[in-house]
């Protein structure tokens, strides 16, 4: 048979095909056709036999995701509690808006409908847009808190319209006593792109949820954490909430309970009032922090709400600086306060503190003439007039007999250049200067004008608040007291013996005279019957005599106030140190140590003394940090409108009249020290102490007063 379509081409021979070929070949194609559809089958079959058994799991909850959307419910924060179980930190429910910028369709747009419809400032609307633009697209950004009920709902309503807009109703941080606590409890934030690197935990971006920042809210961030809870909720393909499913409830974090004294710590910020500078209190028995007050502060609310861009540059360009922690990071030249100290280290190098030096005002050292403050001159001087007096021609001669290293030595073993054993951020421990540390750190010799210097606290020396607190309850009780911050941590430190007995009664009743006899601090005399204060007055120049008398002229350039303390001087249970910067003498620092010790022993009449001077201040410090926001904020053409913030049940317990119902520099470091006049001697006292009630109000269950005998 001829296939008629092939034709015959020259030089072959026709091809004859017959049905059975035909059919052979139609039969061979139909079997590698059909082979190949069955192995296509057989593949199809094992697949998705494979994704219906083995990977069902997988694609069961991919499913179950696109119908459920789970979210984490942040957790609140422990509270952070004094050492009467009163917050000090604490967390209020409020109804909040954060914005996700990966989510946003129209960044400005959304943002201008939010700021009209939550009736934000168009200041705060600005901070908004500033921190969307810088924010990675993950990181959440807080629009408003503590909204009212009608906005949160009003919001809710109209999601659909704003993409990216998350509202919540969480816990806010609160602290009830505001910038009191500010530098102490730090504040808290919306994790960093940096802090989330570190950790890449999804409950740092989960909206809402902040992390500690600065202080106590930092240092134990693990512990106040607390553990997230869930939520689960059916939804539409478009994301609409159907209904909810479940909801797991987040585990607060553990509170932290620390050693300070709430009411005490808000007199003591108080008080410091238009100055700038620390308050440190002490309890000798068990080194417990009572107070840790430094002012001006800030008011960690702020920080906690969102604070905004003109809040944050009136503290920034403040030359007070509120944003430093003058406690732990303010460093000072000590001063006077030191003598103390020197006095014990003489002792202990063998010197009579009955032998005595002549003060005509003065004391050449080689080439030059150190001065006494007192130009006239002290006269005849031993180590106790020398203490209570102030007398520097005394310390200037005797330490040169016994050179610097005892006398360095002496300051390390009372706390001077030391860093302690605190849960905290960071701590500065200055300096205490001997001839290596001059070798090493300038390449030059000690001197004995070195010595001079160092011996009334001037020169290289610098020691902080802290330190100095320290350094007065270790002289008052000889024993090696160690501060503590926690409840928690066991007391150390006194079993260990620093100074003899017979040493410590002698300098204690010096220290006592120089308050309660002829001293340079009759003014710090305790209107309370019965309990004496001893302390020491101190002066630290900042600049030289040729360029300001250190007590007028610029701020900048006025000598810091110093005082240290303990009380009662027979029998002491609480030392301290008031560091008052630019005050123009320790005139400015002994009569706020004398208010807050009278606070401490009779609530009552502390109170009285500080609602006299915050009637000329124009209100608690809290009151003049938001006058003074707002007249900054007018200056700007900003307007400001805070939520009340005041909690009457929690404010209360934590405020000082809760109380009541209970009853230098390198650049000078070389040159001469004319050392400034101390306060005068021969102040006229407070007047005669009224006698306590004979039934005084019993204290509340949770803020006692502090008692007054061991």
């Amino acid at each position: 048979m001829k296939i008629p379509f092939l034709g015959d081409r020259p030089g072959r021979n026709p091809k004859m095909i017959s049905a059975s070929i035909l059919r052979s070949s139609f039969e061979r194609r139909s079997v590698v056709i059909g082979a190949f559809q069955g192995t296509i089958g057989v593949m199809l079959a094992l697949r998705l036999g494979y994704l219906s058994v083995a990977e069902n799991e997988k694609y069961r909850l991919e499913s179950e995701s696109n119908r459920v959307n789970l979210t984490l419910i942040p957790p609140r924060r422990g509270w952070i509690l004094d050492r009467n179980g009163a917050p000090l930190a604490s967390n209020r429910a409020d109804f909040r808006v954060d914005l996700i910028p990966e989510r946003l369709e129209d960044a400005e747009g959304t943002i201008d409908r939010l700021g009209e419809l939550l009736q934000l400032e168009p200041a705060r609307i600005a901070d908004i847009k500033d921190k969307v633009s810088a924010a990675r697209g993950f990181q959440p950004v807080e629009v408003a808190s503590s909204l009212r009920y009608e906005q949160f709902a009003a919001l809710s309503v109209r999601l659909p319209e704003f993409p990216g807009v998350v509202p919540q109703r969480g816990f806010s941080r609160f602290y009830p006593t505001g910038c009191t606590v500010g530098h102490l409890i730090g504040y808290v934030g919306p994790a960093s792109s940096d802090e989330y690197e570190k950790d890449p935990n999804p409950l740092l971006i989960t909206p809402g949820y902040k992390i500690g920042k600065d202080g106590v809210e930092k240092q134990f961030e693990k512990e106040l954490r607390g553990i997230p809870g869930a939520r689960r909720v059916e939804v539409t393909a478009s994301g609409r909430i159907v209904r909810d499913l479940e909801t797991r409830e987040d585990v607060q974090g553990q509170p932290v309970k620390l050693t300070i004294d709430g009411p005490l710590q808000d007199y003591a910020a108080r008080r410091i009032g238009l100055e700038s500078g620390s308050v440190v209190i002490m309890d000798c028995r068990t080194g417990d922090l009572l107070c840790m007050a430094s002012m001006p502060s800030f008011d960690p609310n702020s920080f906690s709400d969102g604070i905004g861009g003109v809040e944050y540059a009136m503290l920034r360009d403040d030359e007070r600086v509120p944003l430093r922690n003058k406690v732990l990071k303010g460093l000072y030249p000590p001063g006077s306060t030191v003598k103390p100290m020197v006095s014990m280290a003489l002792m202990k190098a063998g010197i009579d503190p009955e032998e005595t030096v002549h003060c005509a005002g003065g004391l050449r050292v080689g080439n030059r003439v150190f001065g006494c403050w007192n130009r006239r001159g002290h006269g005849t001087t031993n180590m106790a007039k020398g203490i209570y007096q102030s007398c520097d021609v005394y310390f200037y001669a005797m330490a040169q007999r016994i050179g610097m290293d005892p006398i360095a030595d002496m300051a390390r073993r009372c706390g001077l250049g030391q860093e302690f054993p605190l849960p905290v951020t960071s701590q500065f421990y200055g300096t205490v200067p001997d001839p290596a540390w001059k070798m090493k750190k300038w390449g030059r010799e000690w001197q004995t004008f070195d010595t001079v210097n160092a011996t009334i606290g001037q020169g290289y020396m610098l020691a902080s608040p802290l330190q100095l607190a320290v350094m007065a309850s270790r002289i008052a009780t000889g024993h090696h007291v160690m501060p503590r911050l926690t409840l928690g941590t066991p007391p150390k430190g006194f079993d260990d013996i620093d100074f003899p007995l017979e040493q410590v009664q002698y300098v204690r009743k010096a220290m006592s005279d120089v308050v309660n006899g002829p001293g340079t601090a009759g003014r710090a005399r305790l209107p309370v019957e019965n309990v004496l204060i001893a302390g020491k007055t101190g002066t630290a120049q900042v600049v030289s005599l040729s360029i300001s008398n250190g007590k007028s002229g610029p701020w900048k350039y006025r000598d810091h106030g110093l005082f240290i303390f303990f009380a009662p001087y027979d029998n002491p249970r609480y030392a301290g140190a008031v560091v008052i910067e630019h005050g123009g003498g320790s005139g400015a620092a002994y009569p706020i140590a004398r208010d807050v010790m009278t606070f401490l022993f009779d609530p009552a009449k502390g109170l009285e003394a500080l609602a006299a001077l915050e009637a000329q201040w124009g209100g608690t410090a809290q009151q003049r940090l938001e006058a003074r926001y707002a007249a900054y904020a007018a200056a700007r053409g900003a307007s400001v409108s805070r939520p009340p913030r005041r909690e009457e049940e929690i404010f209360d317990r934590v405020e000082a009249e809760a109380r009541r119902a209970a009853t230098q520099t390198d650049a000078i470091a070389d040159q001469v020290i004319a050392p400034r006049p101390e306060a005068n001697p021969s102040a006229a006292p407070p007047a005669a102490p009224v006698p306590a009630p004979a039934s005084p109000a019993p204290a509340p269950p949770t803020a006692p007063a502090p008692e007054i005998n061991p």
